[in-house]
């Protein structure tokens, strides 16, 4: 761990490049096009703007709703302010579909500046990574290969700067607690060597307490960070709050602290309150809830996430078809809403059983679990709860009801802190982000963007 922060700061000039460099990028890709997620953050910035918090999540001028947590909705209202000196017209809610060029550039500058905790979270992560192994060129280092795979990973400059999104610094804040996991371990094993009084065990606890912390505001922020709730809860549970192993390595259940559970617990608890506890005071909880989880979307995203629930849908269809042509099949009683309604339409299966909401949540919990009982019973360090955030990810991704294509990008990005350690972890890093990366190609689907899918293709 040490090694890896004298690489960091060895190699902090290319560190600086690399993020100016796709700082620079991120401006060229301002005349791209952008999707309706633009017009869904302009409406936003209005909403908070113009109208008193008891009305943001009743509004419905527009389709695109507030549906995201408050803390994101707050983050729209101090943005709303910068955004009025730009174009104040931006910020009319009867204005729909507004797109000046200074609410165009208002909007791609905001993703960008905000970009700046992403960058500072990769820098972060880069000290967490084992130095052992560094050849002696800069290009050879873990770290300047680590800078590279996230500050310029494709997908993320798809969807934010192309597409139209505020991944960035959400990620940041992700990467940002897990870094903060892995530097408890680098305080722990200092200790042990050297020694260290136990005023620096304080401060290891302050980092799992920090990463926590890190992680429930970002589950304020946006809610789809719900997917790797589990590998967080189990992981600060079995590393924090029990403090012993017996010699086998499994939990020694008498160095429970029930102090160190109240500290969670009483973080969870400070951060909702902060966000909700307006809305609660104002007996609106039950319709943030109906904006945040709107079931009635359907199973499937306009554009298919290349899941389990797609192949489902592709099966369904064939035998439809097989079904209809042998006059197996009354053509009056098939639906013919379409499987992938994106916004608020819902479709029954033909011939397969038809999925719902709970079924999607069964078998994402069963392909967790594998992962969850290894955290647990089979503790490796945080590299083992990195390892099981990714399964966690890659579980609601295949399985999870409404998956959006995008959400892929919640198991690339932290499966690049492992792709920079072993080469078995690579190769699956490898196989990850071509597919990952190829299923986001479908947003690119305007011609000046075409030359993009031909450039970032391996054939």
């Amino acid at each position: 761990m040490a090694a890896s922060g004298a690489a960091v700061r060895g190699g902090g000039r290319g560190f600086l490049s690399l993020a100016l460099g796709v700082s620079l990028l991120k401006c060229l890709l301002i005349p791209a096009y952008y999707s309706t997620d633009f017009e869904v953050h302009r409406n936003w910035l209005a909403i908070t703007h113009n109208l008193p918090v008891s009305q943001w999540y009743y509004e419905a001028t527009s389709e695109w709703t507030l549906d995201y947590p408050p803390f994101f909705a707050w983050f729209e209202y101090a943005l709303s302010h910068i955004a009025k000196v730009f174009d104040p017209e931006m910020l009319n809610v009867q204005n729909l579909n507004y797109a000046s060029p200074r609410t165009v550039l208002f909007q791609r500058f905001s993703v960008i500046f905000t970009d700046v905790l992403f960058i500072y979270a990769v820098y972060e992560c880069c000290k967490c990574i084992e130095g052992k192994k560094a050849g002696k060129e800069l290009t050879e280092k873990p770290t300047f290969i680590l800078s590279i795979l996230l500050l310029w990973n494709f997908g993320l400059l798809i969807v934010d700067h192309i597409h139209f999104q505020y991944n960035g610094f959400l990620f940041g804040l992700m990467l940002l607690s897990i870094a903060r996991l892995f530097q408890k371990l680098s305080v722990l094993l200092k200790r042990k060597e050297k020694r260290i009084p136990s005023a620096h065990s304080q401060h290891s606890k302050k980092r799992h307490l920090e990463g926590a912390f890190l992680f429930a505001i970002l589950l304020h922020f946006k809610h789809i960070y719900l997917y790797v709730a589990p590998a967080y809860g189990i992981y600060l549970l079995r590393s924090y709050c029990f403090t012993g192993n017996k010699p086998d390595g499994s939990v020694r259940w008498s160095s429970f602290s029930f102090l160190r559970l109240l500290a969670l617990g009483s973080i969870v608890c400070f951060v909702s309150a902060l966000s909700l506890g307006p809305f609660i005071a104002l007996n609106q909880l039950p319709q943030i809830i109906s904006r945040l989880f709107p079931f009635k979307r359907g199973l499937c995203h306009a554009y298919w996430a290349p899941n389990f629930w797609a192949l489902y849908n592709a099966l369904d269809k064939m035998l439809s078809i097989i079904g209809l042509k042998y006059n197996l099949l009354d053509p009056k009683k098939i639906a013919k809403a379409s499987m992938t309604s994106g916004l608020v339409q819902q479709f029954q299966h033909v011939v397969l059983p038809s999925v719902t909401p709970l079924a999607t949540l069964i078998c994402t919990v069963i392909a967790m679990l594998p992962s969850i009982f290894c955290l647990w019973f089979k503790p490796q360090g945080p590299r083992g709860f990195l390892r099981c955030l990714i399964v966690c990810a890659l579980s609601s991704f295949m399985f999870g009801w409404h998956v959006h294509e995008k959400a892929i990008l919640l198991a690339i990005l932290p499966m690049s802190l492992l792709s920079v350690g072993k080469p078995q972890d690579a190769a699956i890093y490898l196989l990850l982000t071509t597919t990952g990366h190829y299923s986001l190609f479908p947003l690119l689907f305007t011609a000046p963007e075409i030359f993009t899918d031909f450039l970032l293709s391996p054939e």
